[in-house]
């Protein structure tokens, strides 16, 4: 949890006055927007945030950060977001909370994306570990299962606690897949991407900028 509340303030330090940025999604982010919201008290701070997912909006309004939408601004200074993998290119599988979609879209229209990760989230190669998400049109969950388990991964429908199949915030199932190391992160991102009812994937290639990655002792280290 240090290491989480260290990287969450120091990303918050990144943000300026006037600033227009993504706001991510997560458990690590959540510590950036409570620094925010505490810099929009104590100092004064103007900025406006678009979220990417009914959650964090929640969250930030609850802190008082001021929204905006990408309809008013539709290019971004900045975004600060979490991810679930990180490789030594900088490539990124996001999606373990569902909001996948919407943060790409957020990423591609950011000057820059800083990602806020724990030590435990870099590995040497991407989906060795941890389910790469794909979120899919509901219509066409079976075909795109199917497309999925032809390329050689191991593809789960993602349900919530109930046993009912979970809901992204835009009313599309996930499919998670488990591959065995993920050589080519960026011809598979397309490969993906082209089947059809596959709306989007957690793989994020060259889409990162600054990675903080905080430590257990409280301490940060920044890859450039």
């Amino acid at each position: 949890m240090e290491e989480k509340k260290a990287v969450g303030y120091r990303a918050a330090s990144f943000v300026e006055e006037g600033m227009v940025i993504g706001l991510g999604t997560g458990s690590t982010f959540r510590f950036a927007l409570e620094k925010l919201a505490e810099r929009v008290q104590d100092e004064g701070l103007r900025f406006l945030g678009v979220p990417t997912s009914k959650d964090t909006e929640r969250k930030a309004r609850a802190l008082g950060v001021p929204l905006t939408t990408l309809d008013e601004n539709p290019v971004l200074d900045l975004t600060l977001d979490g991810a679930d993998e990180v490789d030594p290119q900088k490539n990124l599988i996001k999606g373990g909370g569902g909001a996948l979609l919407r943060e790409k879209v957020v990423a591609s229209v950011s000057k820059e994306m800083i990602v806020l990760v724990g030590e435990n989230k870099m590995v040497d190669q991407l989906g060795r570990s941890f389910l790469l998400p794909v979120e899919v049109l509901p219509f066409a969950r079976r075909t795109v299962y199917n497309e999925l388990k032809e390329m050689g991964c191991s593809p789960f429908l993602r349900t919530g606690q109930d046993g009912e199949p979970f809901f992204t915030d835009n009313g599309n199932f996930i499919i998670d897949c488990k591959f065995e190391g993920i050589e080519d992160p960026e011809k598979l991102e397309r490969t993906i991407n082209n089947i059809p009812g596959a709306i989007e994937n957690g793989l994020f290639v060259g889409r990162a900028g600054r990675i903080l990655v905080g430590k257990e002792d409280g301490s940060v280290r920044e890859i450039p």
